[in-house]
């Protein structure tokens, strides 16, 4: 009798559990049928059940690359990608992208993010929502005008290093990108952490090294679904690398840190316009930890140390590139320089006169965006190209194709500087976005485009500078920045004016 009971009152519990797991289930496949039904209008290549196009992105970075321009041509204004039950949605027209970049809500970026967190942690690169807004505000005026005047003297600097190195290899075809990558880390550590780095001389050093291989780590993992969970990628090859660069940058970066707050107590009457890194502004902000932590400052200087050098570096290379298949316009540039400038010295001011040189640099931002993929992740639905594009999708903004619409840029695979001369008509709004637009645009641009500016004047009026490889001949490949498979293979003649 007493077990009669207790069987039927455990019936009636597995019952019970029974119908509230159906419940859920059904729940979740409804949301799932809306999310799905919202998608409706995107199209996208064939994929397979549960892993979708996952096996499709099995592929080299610069197949990857491929695959993106082709299924762009493929699928018009708008496709998308599944990896696994997740939708990468591609952006390249303005229609599209601007809904995307104006708003103010839609600024978090995507959930790959995270491989970057254990090492720049929730610096500006990678913080959200209310972090992200506090610690823009507080770090906008480490920019100003003024303090970039300041910083011209490292950068140039550091370029004339550069350019006695590069004499090594004058008159051989050679692998630039290397040896900008290395003046552009010298100049964004000086700049930065007020540290003297010297990694064009001391090319061994464990630092330069370590940043290298873990920025390359990350970007494989943006693409590699396979190492996507923490727990699979620790017990890779590449995540046992990742964690002793890791420590190595920590190390480093935490030395420099605490020696800086060293030397300024005990320089504590130094007066203000010489605290010229940003480190010192960081600590000035950080009143003694209340407001910033010296955690909080190392991801700060670890955020700057990595976004600026890579982007540095890929700016100036490129901008090389271009002009060694184009070497008409480095005779515009000197002309203009001799013309505006003389014999005086580049400053911040005068460097602006020089319209050619902006101009050459625009255009190779254009043809070679930095970053080539700009992603957000959407946590509020939002209309984009007349679909709802539902929380929970990740967008993409492709800046290399919207940069090639030739609705706006006739015959878009030319290099034509001329496009933006101050007196060209002016392009609609994100139509060219080398900094990113919108809340979320890169916070140091101004500083960025005059180092470019300095490092390609005094190279130029060094050099003559010639690129090997045919457009046709590049190899892309889609890091966190934009690098061709083969380098940018240069070279260098001593120029005579």
């Amino acid at each position: 009798m007493i077990a009669s009971v207790l069987l039927a009152g455990g019936s009636w519990v597995t019952g019970f559990l029974f119908c509230c797991l159906l419940s859920l289930l059904l729940v979740l496949l409804m949301q799932r049928g809306k999310f799905l039904y919202a998608l409706r209008k995107v199209p996208y290549p064939s994929a397979l059940p549960i892993i979708g196009n996952a096996y499709q992105l099995n592929c080299t970075q610069e197949e990857f690359f491929q695959k993106l321009v082709k299924w762009a041509g493929e699928f018009g204004d708008i496709f998308l990608v599944w990896v696994g039950l997740r939708p990468f949605i591609f952006l390249y027209r303005v229609e599209s992208v601007q809904p995307l970049l104006h708003s103010s809500e839609h600024i978090d970026k995507s959930l790959e993010y995270q491989y970057l967190k254990p090492w720049l942690g929730t610096g500006l690169v990678t913080s959200t929502g209310q972090k992200w807004h506090f610690r823009r505000k507080l770090l906008t005026p480490t920019f100003h005008s003024n303090l970039i005047e300041v910083y011209l003297k490292n950068v140039k600097e550091e370029t004339d290093v550069l350019i006695s190195c590069l004499g090594k290899e004058v008159g051989c075809w050679f692998d630039v990108v290397p040896y900008v990558k290395r003046a552009a880390l010298d100049i964004i550590c000086d700049t930065a952490m007020g540290y003297k780095l010297n990694a064009q001389k001391k090319l061994n050093n464990k630092y330069v090294e370590a940043v290298d291989k873990i920025a390359s780590i990350v970007q494989m993992r943006f693409t590699n679904v396979w190492i996507a969970s923490d727990s699979i990628f620790k017990l890779t090859k590449a995540g046992k690398v990742h964690n002793h660069s890791l420590d190595i940058i920590h190390e480093f970066v935490g030395k420099v840190i605490s020696e800086r707050k060293l030397k300024r107590d005990g320089n504590f009457n130094e007066p203000m316009k010489k605290k010229k890194a940003l480190l010192d502004l960081l600590l000035d902000i950080s009143q003694d930890g209340t407001i910033l932590s010296d955690d909080d400052i190392r991801e700060e200087v670890n955020t700057f140390m990595y976004a600026g050098h890579d982007t540095l570096a890929t700016s100036i290379s490129w901008t090389l590139y271009a002009l060694g298949r184009n070497p008409q316009y480095q005779e515009k540039i000197l002309d203009e320089c001799d013309e505006l400038l003389g014999s005086a010295e580049v400053t911040v001011d005068n460097i602006h006169k020089l319209t050619w040189l902006e101009a050459c640099i625009k255009e190779q931002m254009r043809l070679f965006p930095v970053a080539p993929l700009i992603a957000r992740q959407i946590y509020k639905p939002i209309e984009i190209m007349g679909s709802e594009i539902p929380r929970g999708s990740t967008v993409l903004i492709n800046s290399y194709l919207l940069h090639r619409d030739p609705r706006h840029f006739p015959e878009p695979q030319v290099y034509r500087p001329e496009r933006f001369l101050p007196d060209k008509p002016r392009l609609p709004l994100y139509a060219f976005i080398p900094f990113s637009a919108g809340s979320r645009n890169c916070i140091g641009w101004k500083f960025a485009l005059m180092v470019v500016k300095v490092a390609v004047l005094l190279i130029l009026k060094t050099y003559r500078v010639e690129a090997l490889d045919k457009e046709d001949q590049l190899r892309f490949i889609s890091e966190l920045v934009l690098v061709n498979a083969n380098g940018i293979r240069l070279k260098l003649t001593p120029r005579k004016r």
